[in-house]
C-alpha cells in the first residue's frame, strides 16, 4: 500500500491491526517528515523501520503497546538517543511502559526487561575481547617460540637417531656441502660424549648456542650422561642465567672448570681422561 510514495511528507495512521513494522513498510517514504501512529494491538517494532525515513522529523505514537522482546527494547532507546526526531509518546509514557511477555500473562516495565535480558555494558566487553585478545597473541608467540625451539631441535635428533640405528659404520665428520644443522647432530650421535668448552665468546655465538641446544636435547631424550662441561672462565650468574638451559645443567650436573694455576692442569686432565676412556660407563 505504501510503496512508490516517494513523495509522502505527512502519514497518520490509527487503530492499525499490525503486530510487527520493518523496512518493508517504508522503504519508499523518504519525503516523509510527519508520522503519527496509533495501535490497536500489541506490536514489535524493528530498527529496520525507522532507516529508510531519512527526512523523518516529528514522530508521534499513541496509545503503544509492546511485546516484550530486544527489537522493541532497541526501539525504546532509539526514541531517547535520537537527536533528529522529534518524537512523542502518549498513554503511557516510555519509561511506564509495560511490554507483554511470550506467556501472554506477565507484563513487565519495558525498561526492566531490557536491563536483565538486552542490555550489556559494552566497554565491559570491548574490555574482554581486548584481554582476550592479548592473551592469544602472546599465547600465539609463546607456542610458536617453544614450538619452533623444540620441534626443530627434535626433528633433527630423531633424524640423526634413525640414522646412526641403520648405518653403524659411517665416520664422524662434517661432510663439505651439508647442512650445517645436520653434520652438527650426526656428531653430536655418532659421538660417545659431547665436551662442551663454555667461555664468555662462547655464550655469544648463535652456533654455539645451537650446538649446547641439540646437544641437552639429546641428553634429555636419551636419559644417559654423554655431555660433559668444560668452563675455560668464570662466567658471571646474570650472563649464565640468560642460557636457561645451560643454567639449569649447572644446577642440577658436576662439570669441570679450566684451573688457572698451572700446577693442576695435570688434575683436570687425569679427571677428563678418566670420563672420556673408552670403558667408561655411559
Amino acid at each position: 500500500m505504501f510503496h512508490n510514495l516517494t513523495k509522502l511528507e505527512k502519514l497518520m495512521l490509527f487503530y492499525c491491526r499490525l503486530f510487527s513494522v520493518d523496512g518493508t513498510l517504508t522503504k519508499d517514504l523518504k519525503s516523509l517528515r510527519f508520522l503519527q501512529l496509533t495501535f490497536r494491538d500489541y506490536v514489535t517494532v524493528y530498527s529496520g523501520f525507522f532507516e529508510p525515513l531519512t527526512s523523518l522529523k516529528n514522530l508521534g505514537i499513541y496509545d503503544l503497546q509492546l511485546f516484550c522482546n530486544c527489537d522493541n527494547v532497541d526501539f525504546s532507546k532509539w526514541v531517547k538517543e535520537n537527536k533528529k526526531v522529534q518524537v512523542e509518546i502518549m498513554n503511557p509514557e516510555l519509561d511506564e511502559l509495560q511490554c507483554l511477555s511470550n506467556n501472554g500473562l506477565d507484563r513487565p516495565n519495558l525498561q526492566v526487561f531490557g536491563k536483565q535480558i538486552c542490555f550489556f555494558e559494552l566497554d565491559f566487553v570491548l574490555f574482554v575481547l581486548t584481554s582476550l585478545g592479548v592473551i592469544f597473541f602472546m599465547l600465539v608467540v609463546l607456542i610458536q617460540r617453544i614450538a619452533v625451539y623444540y620441534i626443530y631441535s627434535l626433528y633433527h635428533i630423531g633424524r640423526a637417531w634413525f640414522e646412526q640405528a641403520v648405518r653403524k659404520d659411517r665416520m664422524v665428520d662434517f661432510q663439505l656441502g651439508k647442512d650445517v644443522v645436520e653434520n652438527i647432530t650426526d656428531s653430536l650421535y655418532e659421538s660417545r660424549y659431547t665436551l662442551c668448552l663454555v667461555s664468555r665468546n662462547y655464550l655469544c655465538s648463535h652456533w654455539c648456542s645451537l650446538e649446547m641446544r641439540l646437544a641437552t636435547c639429546r641428553l634429555q631424550v636419551e636419559h644417559k650422561d654423554v655431555l660433559i662441561l668444560v668452563f675455560l672462565e668464570k662466567i658471571p650468574s646474570h650472563l649464565l642465567s640468560a642460557h636457561h638451559r645451560l643454567a639449569r645443567l649447572v644446577k642440577s650436573r658436576t662439570y669441570l672448570d679450566w684451573p688457572q694455576d698451572p700446577n693442576h692442569h695435570n688434575a683436570f686432565w687425569d679427571r677428563l681422561w678418566d670420563k672420556l676412556k673408552p670403558d667408561a660407563v655411559i
